[in-house]
């Protein structure tokens, strides 16, 4: 049992049983306050679920468990389906993994929806009219978290994007366009240098972009998108991108908006959704009673929709914008002139109950209607290419200049294979290499064959057995594969 779980919450619990069951998390630094104020500001209003507390966090890292969270919880989380998480605090080093990260991914929570909305002229900021959602991939990218250290100077993270997760995001943040009245979708990627890992992402977008003739969409390059969205944030609508921009993009969006604790997040998947704010655990703020609990009562709006009980959702929402528009600012909002009095976070609470049966004057009111079940997002069958080994590329740990390297292996008899290009960082740096270019103790070293010439992985093999028997010191290799005729790795220097 959680230790801090409020006892006067428990109305909320087995007194109705017709409540949807809910994984409760209290999380850690601020956690425990804005979760506190938030469930008291859902019992206010009606919800009809029953908590099932959790322990996850800081003293489930301390207990031994590296990714903060018990078999337990796992099992609340695998029962109820439905899961309302405060900030938690993730340990620095020792190899602690991020609980988002593994909650996301373990339970198939696919997409990150991120509502960004301005409040002006209740608070303050420059873009008044700013109404963007942000749907972020949430299970690939570099957060597959695969991370290695290769040489004295060289650490490498892998970047994995794939088909079918790219055709869900997008096709969900389509979905959600459709579902919400929106009018264009734009995506965000780098495949004018990541040709092959953004370049999938943006051409399944184009291709899922047809199906839905209804609504506008387009295409930026992350970062002159990013350079709009802070300058020119009413040029968007629903924002579709591969993780980590998606992440980083979130919370600038937020804090332009006006605060990033006032932001929500969803993460949905097919068979479970996760309901947070967006922000950390702030602990130097702990116990203060300073903390804004919007980002978290608002992810409750939106659990409360997903559960089915959309009046609910619109009472809190509606509440919270009346709330706002009277100037009861926690202080992280609060300015002078705007607002109208200052509070603490149980006090916010308070003056959103207060209000629950009114809406707001001047801001649009939230409404939130009945949707059907969500349906399983079509993945399209792929089609079984023709693969063709073709090459290999060895990573080397050496010490010192190009050429020792090179005439250490070109010395050797590595056919039917041959040596065609070292890399340094991306950077040919042989043949024809500039004596310019920095290089660290990690190359990229790579063999293939002549044309229409038959490779086996027993050449591979081989070749990795004449090498080692030099004393080349090789750390990683990648097959180089055709699919159908066409590369299927990058090709020239800088690409």
């Amino acid at each position: 049992m959680n230790q801090i779980f409020d006892p006067a919450l428990s109305l909320l619990d087995a007194t109705d049983h017709d409540a949807v069951p809910v994984t409760v998390a209290y999380g850690d630094g601020i956690g425990p306050e804005i979760m506190r104020a938030s469930l008291r500001v859902l019992q206010a209003a009606g919800a009809r679920i029953s908590v099932e507390p959790i322990e996850i966090g800081e003293r489930v890292y301390a207990a031994g468990h590296s990714a903060g969270i018990t078999a337990e919880a796992w099992d609340s989380l695998r029962r109820t389906r439905v899961f309302y998480k405060a900030p938690i605090t993730t340990p620095q080093g020792g190899g602690y993994k991020s609980l988002n990260v593994t909650v996301r991914k373990a339970l198939g929570l696919h997409a990150n929806v991120r509502p960004t909305v301005a409040y002006a002229p209740f608070v303050a900021t420059k873009h008044p009219g700013m109404d963007v959602v942000i749907v972020r991939e949430n299970e690939e990218d570099l957060y597959a978290g695969i991370e290695h250290r290769q040489t004295d100077e060289v650490y490498q993270c892998l970047k994995l994007i794939s088909r079918p997760g790219c055709e869900r995001i997008v096709r969900h943040a389509f979905e959600y366009a459709r579902a919400h009245g929106r009018r264009k979708v734009t995506c965000f990627t780098k495949d004018n240098i990541m040709k092959l890992t953004d370049g999938l992402f943006h051409r399944v977008f184009d291709e899922i972009a047809a199906d839905y003739p209804d609504i506008e969409n387009e295409h930026w390059i992350v970062d002159i998108g990013a350079a709009m969205l802070a300058d020119t944030p009413q040029a968007f609508d629903v924002i579709v991108v591969p993780n980590l921009y998606g992440d980083v993009l979130s919370d600038v969006a937020a804090q332009i908006a006006g605060s990033i604790g006032l932001a929500p997040s969803a993460n949905i998947g097919e068979r479970c959704a996760m309901f947070e704010a967006i922000h950390g655990s702030a602990p130097r703020l702990a116990g203060l009673d300073m903390a804004n609990p919007s980002g978290l009562l608002l992810a409750g709006a939106m659990m409360m929709a997903h559960v089915g009980q959309p009046r609910v959702a619109g009472r809190v929402h509606n509440a919270w914008l009346r709330t706002i528009e009277d100037g009861v600012h926690t202080f992280d909002i609060y300015t002078e002139g705007l607002s109208h009095r200052a509070v603490g976070t149980a006090d916010f609470a308070d003056a959103v109950i207060s209000r629950l049966e009114k809406k707001p004057k001047e801001l649009p009111p939230a409404f939130y209607h009945e949707r059907p079940a969500a349906a399983a997002l079509p993945v399209a069958p792929v089609r079984r290419a023709e693969k063709v080994l073709v090459g290999i590329d060895v990573f080397v740990h050496h010490r010192g200049a190009t050429q020792p390297l090179v005439d250490a292996i070109t010395s050797l008899d590595t056919q039917p294979l041959q040596l065609t290009m070292i890399s340094n960082r991306g950077v040919k740096v042989w043949p024809e290499g500039l004596p310019e270019t920095f290089c660290t103790d990690h190359w990229r070293c790579r063999f293939t064959v002549e044309p229409g010439a038959e490779l086996t992985k027993a050449n591979i093999v081989d070749l990795l057995r004449v090498l080692a028997a030099r004393g080349v010191d090789f750390v990683k290799t990648e097959h180089l594969y055709t699919f159908d005729g066409e590369p299927g790795f990058s090709l020239g220097q800088g690409q």
